[in-house]
């Protein structure tokens, strides 16, 4: 197994291509690769259609896939507000590369069997293997994807991003092999001997206490612990300092712990999501989720300073379990609001990943949505990086 990513801006997009193409040949020592992920920046959105036979040509034989981004990462560099073109290859000897694209509006029913969706993915004979996801914010669906994903292949990894640069649907594109999509989602199953890991930083740090869900309709937080979750909420206020009190103003959260049966002594894991709106008559919240009775909840807020800690304690634990081979690779899908706008310099969390985990090749791009796994389960993030490190499954 081999991994190269390199990432380079500029105006003319053929040229972008032939030099990161060359640094990728490079790289591999004249290997041709199995897979290529390529990103491109919305300044070149007239080309998107060609794209993919230009690539073709400089990679024949390998699966590309890929899709438009609003800002791209490669060779640990992150390139923001920028032209660019990022290409992440891999040589994956053992492993079988099975690319897919749906327009997802014909999925299989959610009680239908793990053989169906199986059967419907075009992988009846696939029981395990692993996932990346790239998929259009504005017409592909995504969450019902994700969870029959799951179903089907529940020891599976899956890791991915939403297609970013476009404002409106048709504006963003989605690249597999000779093809490009203005809608849907394209996936790549990795099976064989590969194995995927990944780190899900959601930057939040919780405040408060756990509370339990007594009453809730669809979105709306009606009760926790039996009282109007707004009331928690200000008794929360008033006993917060002052820095805390601006962020409950401005990047105040909930978190909806996704697990239930956790090791004695740990918390569950949490899902972090957007609090969309209150009404102060009623004493409820709308929460960017659907809720049940019985669900463990918990304020959370998110700041550079908070986003930092938990991106460093994240690869710190994940460094000192793991001892990577040469061989590994990486891919990195990145929120918008997260590169230079929240940290106030580049290269953040790609510098902070290379510095825990080595010198070794870390591409992807700026997502409108983050897709990854917590606890159980793959879910689409906000506000996140979702890190993908891959690896031979045995040496």
């Amino acid at each position: 197994m081999q991994w190269v990513s390199h990432a380079e801006t500029g105006s003319n997009v053929s040229t972008l291509l032939t030099t990161v193409a060359g640094r990728i040949h490079a790289g591999l020592d004249g290997r041709a690769p199995s897979l290529v992920l390529v990103f491109v920046t919305e300044h070149f959105s007239e080309v998107y259609p060609h794209l993919p036979k230009m690539l073709g040509e400089h990679f024949p034989g390998a699966v590309v896939v890929g899709c438009s981004a609003g800002g791209i990462i490669g060779g640990g560099q992150e390139i923001e507000n920028r032209p660019g073109l990022s290409i992440t290859a891999a040589v994956l000897p053992g492993v079988v590369v099975h690319p897919f694209h749906t327009d997802t509006q014909n999925l299989p029913d959610e009680d239908a069997s793990p053989d169906v969706w199986r059967q419907w993915l075009g992988m009846p004979g696939l029981t395990d293997g692993h996932f990346i996801v790239l998929a259009d914010p504005f017409s592909a669906r995504v969450e019902p994807f994700l969870n029959g994903l799951d179903y089907a292949f529940p020891a599976s990894a899956k890791i991915g991003g939403l297609a970013s640069g476009g404002r409106k649907a048709g504006d963003n594109a989605l690249f597999i092999n000779r093809t490009a999509h203005t809608s849907g989602l394209v996936c790549v199953a990795l099976s064989g001997n590969i194995r995927l890991d990944t780190i899900v930083a959601q930057g939040c740090r919780a405040i408060g206490q756990p509370m339990v869900v007594t009453r809730c309709h669809q979105n709306v937080l009606m009760e926790v612990d039996h009282e109007s979750p707004l009331v928690c909420l200000n008794r929360l206020f008033q006993a917060a300092p002052e820095y805390d009190r601006q962020l409950m103003r401005t990047a105040l959260f909930l978190g909806i712990a996704v697990d239930t049966v956790v090791e004695s002594g740990d918390a569950p894991p949490h899902l972090i999501r957007n609090l969309i709106g209150a009404d102060y008559n009623a004493g409820t919240i709308t929460v960017g989720a659907l809720l049940r009775e019985g669900q463990v909840v918990q304020f959370y807020l998110r700041d550079r300073e908070t986003s930092q800690e938990d991106l460093d304690l994240m690869l710190s634990q994940y460094a000192s379990e793991n001892r990577l081979p040469d061989a590994s690779g990486a891919l990195l899908f990145s929120c918008l609001g997260r590169g230079q706008f929240l940290y106030g310099v580049p290269n953040y969390d790609s510098s902070c990943f290379l510095g825990k985990l080595g010198g070794r090749a870390l591409g992807g791009f700026f997502c409108n949505g983050e897709i990854g796994p917590v606890g159980a389960g793959t879910f689409i993030h906000g506000y996140t990086s979702a890190f993908g490190i891959f690896r031979p499954a045995t040496p």
